[in-house]
């Protein structure tokens, strides 16, 4: 029975969710729970993984049991030694949300399980043909979120629990009034430690709600723009490039910015430009020589998103060309 009256909820816009319906689209609590689902779905004995991805995805595999196997990526980030057979499946990344649809079909086309990981590509066009999985919380401001879409997305859906997030969503609040560091990023890690530990789930009433009130326009341009203007104060120094699989339909969640400078990352952390080395674990998991080596220790993901614009990014800037 729905409930009357007691205090006003609150409130946001209806009908806005940028991947409608349920045909061939299942909503998830997380995008390693969305991967596991996909893989669940294909049906395969095994899956390749790329080694530059982030350690949740591989351990909440291997928590289902999952046989695993890892591939490299050359400087272009194309795949360089996957042997998948017919009854293994391979996970294909959108790295940084700055590889084409067209891009991604042609990596897909060669084998015969392919799940693209669209996690850094919210707004990457589904394929046909494949899985796609996508996480909400890298372009929105939710507590978690995913979706997977694809044909029969919904099979073993019902063996799957109700996912809930109000009591870890607090720090979406804090961070209004406290600024991200302190007790916002106390209850932030507390959200953190939820999604670690929980199995897979279906997504959050919370989490919809907000997804289905968000302006989704306003977000693809302003973090197409705030890309661009990055590229023209950056490409001269980053060692990437980032352009080289970029095209107009791309909505990128950063600019990867490699700039071999041990010290770059402290000297942004101590201006209040909050990043990191994404998944630095690898440093201790693979040889000096690679390229995932290489990625770990020096690429930072600077922050291009809707929150910000030209001012913010010309001082990250700054900070970067200090020398």
């Amino acid at each position: 029975m729905t409930e009357i009256g007691s205090f006003i909820e609150l409130q946001f816009p209806q009908g806005l969710e940028y991947y409608k319906g349920d045909n061939g689209i299942i909503r998830l609590n997380s995008g390693r729970a969305a991967i596991w689902h996909a893989f669940r779905l294909t049906g395969c004995k095994s899956i390749w993984i790329p080694y530059y991805q982030c350690d949740t995805v591989r351990d909440f595999l291997q928590r289902k049991k999952v046989n695993i196997k890892y591939y490299h990526i050359n400087r272009e980030f194309t795949p360089i030694d996957i042997k998948a057979s017919e009854n293994e499946a391979v996970l294909l990344v959108n790295y940084f949300g700055i590889m084409t649809v067209k891009r991604m079909k042609e990596l897909s086309k060669e084998y015969e399980h392919p799940i693209i990981d669209n996690s850094q590509a919210f707004f990457c066009e589904p394929l046909l043909g494949c899985l796609n999985v996508y996480s909400a919380r890298k372009f929105v401001g939710v507590s978690d979120g995913s979706y997977v879409i694809g044909r029969e997305a919904g099979r073993f859906i019902d063996g799957y629990e109700q996912g809930y997030s109000s009591d870890t969503a607090a720090f979406l609040f804090q961070r209004i009034e406290y600024g991200c560091e302190g007790k916002t990023y106390q209850a932030r890690m507390l959200n953190e430690h939820r999604i670690d530990c929980e199995d897979i789930k279906l997504m959050s009433k919370l989490t919809r709600t907000i997804l289905d009130g968000t302006d989704y326009q306003y977000i693809k341009k302003k973090r197409k723009e705030n890309f661009l203007y990055a590229c023209g104060l950056l490409d001269e120094r980053n060692k990437l490039d980032v352009l080289q699989h970029y095209s107009d339909d791309c909505i990128p969640m950063v600019y990867p910015l490699l700039i071999e400078d041990d010290g770059l990352l402290d000297r942004l952390l101590r201006n209040k430009h909050f990043q990191g080395h994404w998944w630095s674990y690898l440093l201790n998991e693979v040889g000096a020589d690679t390229v995932e080596y290489w990625l770990s220790r020096y690429m930072i993901p600077i922050t291009i998103d809707q929150r910000y614009g030209k001012e913010e990014l010309m001082h990250i800037a700054q900070l970067c060309n200090y020398t």
